[in-house]
């Protein structure tokens, strides 16, 4: 799935109203609904602040997918933008579209291509990065070996996360599949660093 790259806006005037679009990267709904009143606070002489989110992943156990067209005709406003999200496979993600009437109504038809397209609009300008599922793995390597073993990491198409001095060194890395991680590991370490898996992460890449 994707998110998008920054958070941003954009603005357009469609026969003398103005449609401000602002969209943000939330990792919940707490999140999305605190961007959603920020906009409504920046914006009280707006008509209208229709939103559109998508957060989660089905793969994590369900995505939580909802709009809201805030008083503009049904299915004209925050239907639309959603679309677009789904469209674009995006998660993790609030947009809230606010509307300034300008004195000419633009129809159901109308409505809905403004919507959508000023979303559509600012998602190509703020960009889209891909979401991508690592496993995480944990190494533990005695100091005088881990500056070698370190090296080795950073020139090798594995992920080398973190780096944390304790007793040991501990190396923290992503990697696509575990088991050729760990018959690089095995090469590279002459089999005495063994390879502790410790999660899911999510990496945000072009």
């Amino acid at each position: 799935m994707g998110v998008i790259a920054r958070d941003g806006e954009h603005e357009v005037e469609i026969q003398r109203s103005r449609f401000r679009c602002v969209v943000a990267r939330v990792e919940d709904l707490d999140a999305a609904r605190a961007v959603i009143a920020r906009v409504r606070k920046e914006g009280p002489d707006a008509t209208h602040h229709c939103t559109a989110l998508r957060i989660g992943d089905p793969e994590d156990g369900g995505q939580v997918a909802r709009s809201n067209d805030d008083g503009e005709p049904a299915g004209t406003a925050g239907a639309p933008m959603l679309e677009v999200l789904t469209r674009r496979d995006l998660t993790d993600v609030v947009a809230v579209v606010s509307r300034w009437f300008g004195g000419t109504k633009l129809g159901a038809g109308g409505l809905i291509r403004a919507y959508s397209g000023v979303l559509a609009e600012t998602l190509d300008v703020v960009g889209r990065l891909r979401r991508v599922r690592y496993h995480e793995m944990m190494l533990s390597v005695p100091h005088d070996r881990a500056g070698r073993l370190e090296n080795d990491l950073r020139n090798s198409p594995y992920l080398l996360r973190e780096v944390d001095y304790g007793a040991d060194v501990t190396l923290t890395v992503a990697v696509a599949d575990i088991a050729p991680f760990e018959d690089w590991l095995a090469e590279h370490s002459g089999g005495n660093v063994e390879a502790v898996y410790t999660g899911p992460c999510d990496l945000y890449q072009p």
